[in-house]
């Protein structure tokens, strides 16, 4: 059954970030990931509205009544595994839609019951597809699996796109970030975390957060036996994700 379940997995695979990204991740063996072209005049422009704004706003602190923007308040979160679980500082300071989007699904039980459906060794664990919640057999392997749930992993979404928020952190061990496919807006739930330091994510897509406690979960989780595909063997389930008080 393993056999048969290994020849569907080399016939449906998706890319690891999104649908075809097997043709854009940077990574030994595996096509380089798609660069997001960039602009020199755009970022002069860029970083000159930044210094205009910055003028206007200290002009603007010292009138009457007016006050420096707060900085957003702390977010903090947990996702429990079967493995354990894995505590996480958000950063809506530079990923503010991105950590209210992800927030609002957690509040809403969005992600629990879910699995992480692609796993691939010093790279990443991808989760946050709602059609992981069917596709293991009773004893969560894959040798009485259901062929046809396999088939939409790493599909799934909410049913709307969130815009990008590149940002200056870095993919690193134990960052969140967005999975998307080839446009960069459309990320929805689906997420990762590292297992390393990947620069060549970096400014590709949206890191929002990164790990505080649950190192060994995350290695865990991170070395667990796949098949062809990169999916677990054994299913390696999400319990919960909790924002934290």
């Amino acid at each position: 059954a393993m056999a048969g379940i290994c020849s569907l997995l080399a016939l449906t695979t998706q890319g690891l970030l999104g649908p075809n990204a097997a043709a854009r991740l940077g990574r030994v063996g595996r096509a380089v990931a798609r660069p997001v072209a960039s602009s020199p005049l755009l970022d002069r422009r860029h970083a000159s509205s930044i210094a205009s704004a910055a003028v206007f706003g200290a002009a603007l602190s010292g009138l009457p009544g007016s006050s420096a923007a707060a900085d957003p308040a702390p977010v903090r979160l947990a996702i429990e595994t079967t493995a354990g679980t894995m505590e996480f500082d958000m950063w809506p300071e530079v990923a503010p839609k991105t950590v209210d989007n992800f927030v609002k699904l957690a509040n809403q039980g969005y992600f629990d019951g879910q699995c992480f459906h692609r796993v691939i060794s010093g790279f990443v664990i991808q989760g946050g597809d709602p059609n992981s919640k069917k596709g293991y057999g009773p004893d969560g392997t894959l040798d009485v699996a259901d062929a046809g749930a396999i088939r939409a992993w790493g599909r799934g979404g909410p049913g709307y796109n969130i815009q990008a928020e590149f940002n200056p952190r870095k993919h690193e061990f134990g960052v969140l970030s967005m999975a998307r496919s080839a446009d960069p807006n459309s990320a929805g739930s689906q997420f990762f975390v590292c297992l390393g330091n990947l620069a060549s994510l970096d400014n590709q897509y949206t890191t929002f957060g990164k790990m505080t406690s649950g190192d060994s979960v995350l290695k865990a989780i991170g070395s667990t036996k796949t098949v062809r595909g990169d999916y677990p063997e054994k299913r390696q389930g999400i319990v919960s994700v909790r924002v934290l008080k």
